[in-house]
């Protein structure tokens, strides 16, 4: 789970450290002669558990002589501990589900996971998930479940009232902006009570960062480039302080909740709401009706011709270097199975998807939410999807959500909170010992 997704979805509490569930048809720890039984960690959310019960049943169809046994941990950071905990001891299972992107990068993969470079299954997985489970050139883990889109969700009914387009460009999505707040409508939804959904306009817009700096993910990391220094990532900055001064926020901005975001977007009150994909999910629990006139489009740029969304990647599956022989052969089959369209199909019939799969040549169902359908087009073509930047650098400062609900207030400017921030990933940096801070 990233940063982002940590700080709005629950933490299951779990009485215990590690609940065992086989799934049906398992042989237990020990299997039968000729048979092999691999164990396979998961955390307790059914979004976890869901899709690893259906690709166990799905494999072991396929492949009678090897049982997949899942096995429950907690969330969170009691989870966190006992993936830690499990690989530095020796007692992980032969296959863990773990987060992608930086987080990776603590459990020190090239010391404590099996490479899985040269493996034929990789060309089955979209370029764009490989950054984020790599530690220089070595390839370390396949996608699991879904990749979630930062951009924003608009109103279709509200659009087509007024006869507007979907904009590619951050002039064209301001001229809308004019257009509806002229219509009596609030033209951008912000929902600071629950304060991480105000990051959308700063993290959202890497992918515009990195058209713009190719290099910015790499230089950030080493301290060579700063938020208040890079002409492209200080824009999103600048545009959070230049929607609120525009007057373009619905007037409960500082009090409202996720929840109340997502019913002013549902019911008209409100046409954009930049923020995460997965709160469609709630939308979808509280505003059923509504669903078919919301969609999606990528946060703007400057650039159309570069117009594209960053994407918060799925977590990964990852074989541990205990795991050998019968074992590594067998883990490494199921990853095979988990990266090809017969993987998605499991997933999917076990678990409603709720965005792409990172895997190519995946189906997906015909009656998703228009907004998720709008995903999809990001997806299929050439660099127009980029992971979003807490998955290409370790560096993220815990202070941003509290500076960027001040600059979309008016309280700070936009050139203080992008130096502010700056100040606080350099504490961050130097805790975590990266060279050049």
């Amino acid at each position: 789970m990233t940063s982002v997704g940590r700080r709005a979805l629950a933490l299951a509490l779990g009485a215990a450290l590690v609940l065992t569930a086989c799934s049906p048809g398992s042989l237990g720890s020990g299997g039968e002669s000729g048979k092999i039984t691999l164990t396979f960690l998961v955390d307790n959310n059914d979004a976890s558990t869901k899709p690893a019960d259906g690709l166990a049943r799905a494999f072991a169809a396929k492949n009678p002589d090897i049982t997949v046994k899942v096995e429950l941990r907690p969330q969170g950071g009691e989870g966190d501990n006992v993936v830690k905990t499990r690989l530095a001891t020796g007692d992980m299972t032969d296959v863990f589900l773990y987060n992608s992107g930086s987080l990776l990068q603590a459990l020190k993969p090239a010391e404590t996971l099996v490479s899985l470079k040269g493996e034929g299954f990789l060309s089955n997985i979209e370029d764009t998930f490989f950054p984020t489970v790599s530690a220089g050139d070595e390839v370390f883990g396949v996608p699991f479940g879904n990749a979630v889109g930062g951009g924003v969700l608009y109103n279709r009914a509200v659009y087509q009232r007024l006869g507007l387009r979907v904009p590619k460009t951050w002039a064209e999505f301001m001229a809308n902006n004019a257009k509806i707040k002229a219509a009596g409508v609030a033209p951008v939804i912000q929902t600071y009570q629950d304060t991480w959904t105000s990051q959308l306009f700063v993290l959202a817009d890497f992918h515009n960062v990195a058209a713009a700096e190719p290099n910015f993910a790499a230089d950030y990391t080493a301290n060579k480039t700063k938020y208040a220094t890079s002409a492209a990532a200080v824009k999103g900055f600048q545009r959070l302080q230049q929607v609120h001064d525009a007057g373009y926020l619905n007037q409960d901005f500082a009090a409202a909740k996720l929840e109340d975001g997502l019913r002013e977007l549902a019911t008209g009150a409100g046409a954009h709401y930049p923020i995460l994909t997965f709160a469609l999910g709630t939308l979808i629990a509280n505003n059923p009706d509504q669903v078919k006139d919301i969609g999606f489009f990528a946060l703007p740029g400057d650039d159309a011709a570069k117009n594209g969304l960053t994407v918060w990647t799925p977590g990964g599956l990852y074989v541990p270097k205990k795991t050998q022989g019968a074992q590594l052969d067998a883990a490494k089959k199921f990853l095979a199975f988990v990266a090809s369209p017969d993987g998605c199909q499991a997933q999917t019939e076990a678990y409603a998807p709720n965005g792409p799969y990172l895997v190519k040549n995946c189906p997906l169902p015909s009656d998703l939410p228009q907004a998720i359908q709008d995903m999809l087009p990001y997806f299929g073509g050439t660099g127009t999807t980029t992971p979003a930047l807490e998955f290409l650098s370790p560096v993220k400062g815990p202070a941003l959500e509290q500076i960027t609900v001040e600059v979309g207030s008016g309280i700070r400017p936009a050139a203080d909170g992008a130096a502010l921030y700056d100040q606080d990933v350099a504490k961050q940096a130097k805790q975590l010992g990266l060279p050049g801070w």
